[in-house]
């Protein structure tokens, strides 16, 4: 590993404090600090957050992830409305809205996916809706009852390059993914996919190319890069710290391949700069459309 400083944590322990009490007011989670993310302090700063729907514990136990493992809670019925509540509150734009893994759950969590799009419609049609899901072990009519609902993005993370999908992700593999990603798009042109990837578990440079190219050749609009920081010693081994020069480079290879938007650099993760990566869909629609 190389001796570089790692990306800040920006806190705001008021911002914090803030979002967290609503969500226990709620009985909601957010990915934000379910995972750690080193993002906490700058969004909930300015008012935003990443819900976590279906509990707090995920069927699957990936070594690169922070996320809790064990028990399967109960779906929680209000939990769309008590969701929807809280992004009118926090005046949210644009809410993300990602879940752990449900792989005990026939549907996969789906239905619970579309009845928060649903709610986030009707108490907050001004905002726009972006979801990450789990690969829902390629059942497509989960895929299908989530795209019903017409949320604005569907996000879908590949996490690493191929050959490294089988070391760092439990169950999931780098086709499937993949495949998911392609029947959106086939299924609902109109809307946004995206994808993301995390540098500094071991891939090379070739490899990083040659997964955009994938995530293209399956219709992906957005792709995200960001570093993988270990959260602890029993998780899969960082094995360098990526210079900002480096970031800077897949952000202009991933734009001059043709993705409509591009966040590269440490601190990047799934739902950074969410909001951007919408407006930047729609100009390039704009754009497309007066040709």
């Amino acid at each position: 590993m190389t001796k570089q400083e790692k990306p800040r944590i920006r806190y705001n322990e008021a911002s914090v404090n803030k979002v967290n009490e609503l969500m226990k007011d709620l009985a909601l989670h957010t990915v934000c600090s379910e995972a750690t993310c080193p993002n906490l302090g700058e969004c909930f700063a300015s008012g935003t957050a990443t819900f976590m729907i279906l509990g707090s514990r995920c069927s699957r136990a990936c070594r690169f992830c922070d996320v809790a493992t064990g028990k399967m809670e109960k779906v929680d019925p209000q939990e769309p409305e008590h969701l929807a509540q809280a992004a009118k509150k926090l005046g949210l734009r644009h809410v993300v809205v990602t879940s752990v893994t449900r792989d005990d759950l026939k549907d996969g969590g789906s239905e619970q996916f579309a009845k928060v799009i649903e709610a986030l419609h009707k108490h907050v049609p001004q905002a726009t809706v972006e979801v990450l899901i789990p690969d829902f072990l390629g059942d497509k009519q989960a895929i299908d009852c989530v795209i019903a609902a017409r949320p604005d993005i569907i996000n879908h993370n590949l996490e690493t390059v191929r050959r490294i999908t089988p070391e760092l992700r439990h169950r999931a593999t780098y086709d499937r993914s993949l495949e998911v990603l392609r029947y959106i798009k086939e299924q609902a042109p109109e809307i946004f996919t995206k994808t993301g990837i995390m540098l500094g578990v071991g891939e090379r440079e070739p490899e990083i190319g040659e997964t955009m190219d994938d995530a293209l050749a399956a219709g992906v609009d957005f792709f995200t890069i960001g570093q993988y920081l270990q959260p602890s010693p029993s998780h899969y081994p960082l094995y360098r710290l990526i210079p900002m020069e480096e970031f800077q480079k897949y952000y202009r290879l991933g734009m001059d391949k043709g993705f409509k938007f591009v966040a590269s650099s440490p601190q990047v993760r799934s739902s950074y700069q969410a909001s951007q990566a919408m407006e930047a869909g729609k100009q390039n629609a704009v754009h497309t459309n007066d040709k």
